[in-house]
């Protein structure tokens, strides 16, 4: 995100004086990036690596240049150019890091407790282990006790003993 806005500020800033500084633009444009180049080289010995910066900076100086001299200004070819615009430009639509949709999990703690509590307590069906969640102040719905207590492998309803209904009524 910051990058992104150095990249818009210094793309508003050489913009602004396109506006004013009509004379000799692309001449002027060529002798910010030949500077910058230099000062790239000076600051390696070996191959040089471009830092984000150095990216930004080159890319937004792209455009104040005819594409036709590219090739003769540039250190780098246009299409790296072009890569590190595109770069730049995909990030305003970056979706990896928004939320997913759909209900967020259920905090491993939680779990951990539910599956405690219906161990302690083999009678308990997900019903109550639920209540006596929310008497904790844990929020979660009793589906979601009943999922966490079928994937743990314990009965979210166990069989209680005695009669069943049906035997019940028979008598």
């Amino acid at each position: 995100m910051p990058l992104k806005i150095v990249y818009l500020l210094v793309r508003r800033v050489l913009g602004r004086a396109v506006l004013v500084l009509r004379t000799d633009l692309a001449k002027d444009a060529e002798l910010l990036v030949l500077r910058h180049e230099n000062a790239v080289l000076r600051r390696h010995a070996s191959r040089v690596r471009y830092e984000p910066t150095d990216r930004i900076w080159l890319a937004a100086l792209a455009r104040l240049i005819p594409r036709n001299r590219w090739a003769e200004v540039f250190p780098v070819t246009p299409a790296t150019l072009f890569a590190w615009h595109r770069r730049l430009a995909a990030k305003k639509y970056d979706t990896s890091k928004r939320r997913k949709p759909g209900r967020p999990p259920t905090v491993p703690g939680v779990a951990r407790l539910l599956v405690r509590l219906a161990k302690e307590n083999p009678l308990w069906g997900h019903r109550r282990i639920h209540g006596e969640l929310m008497k904790l102040g844990v929020t979660v719905a009793p589906s979601t006790v009943w999922e966490i207590l079928r994937a743990a492998g314990i009965d979210p309803a166990p069989r209680r003993a005695g009669p069943t209904w049906r035997q019940f009524l028979h008598w």
